[in-house]
């Protein structure tokens, strides 16, 4: 259903069944990790007109590998780490792992 890259891709999935009997299938709530994980690869300085997708590009070699920063920041809503708020704070990025 998912790719191993993905975020979801180690998630449980669930089946509720509707009151007419419909059969709903979902992925379980995912949670931020309870700490910064593993190694840090690099650390990126944000800069004005920073975006995620293109930090993450630049050091991770991918876009969509965002949320790994995100992780690694401990940051519930990634855009929030690259916010006009947010500029000269420095962001971890992990070092890349076999799966999600």
């Amino acid at each position: 259903m998912f790719l191993v890259t993905s975020r979801y891709y180690r998630i449980d999935r669930a089946e509720h069944v509707a009151a007419d009997g419909r059969r709903l299938r979902y992925v379980r709530r995912r949670f931020l990790p309870a700490d910064a994980p593993g190694a840090v690869l690099a650390e990126h300085v944000v800069t004005e007109g920073d975006r995620l997708d293109n930090v993450t590009a630049r050091h991770l070699g991918d876009p969509e590998q965002f949320w790994r920063v995100a992780d690694a920041n401990l940051a519930l809503r990634p855009e929030e780490l690259t916010g006009a708020d947010r500029l000269g704070s420095r962001l971890r990025i992990p070092l890349p792992t076999g799966g999600p």
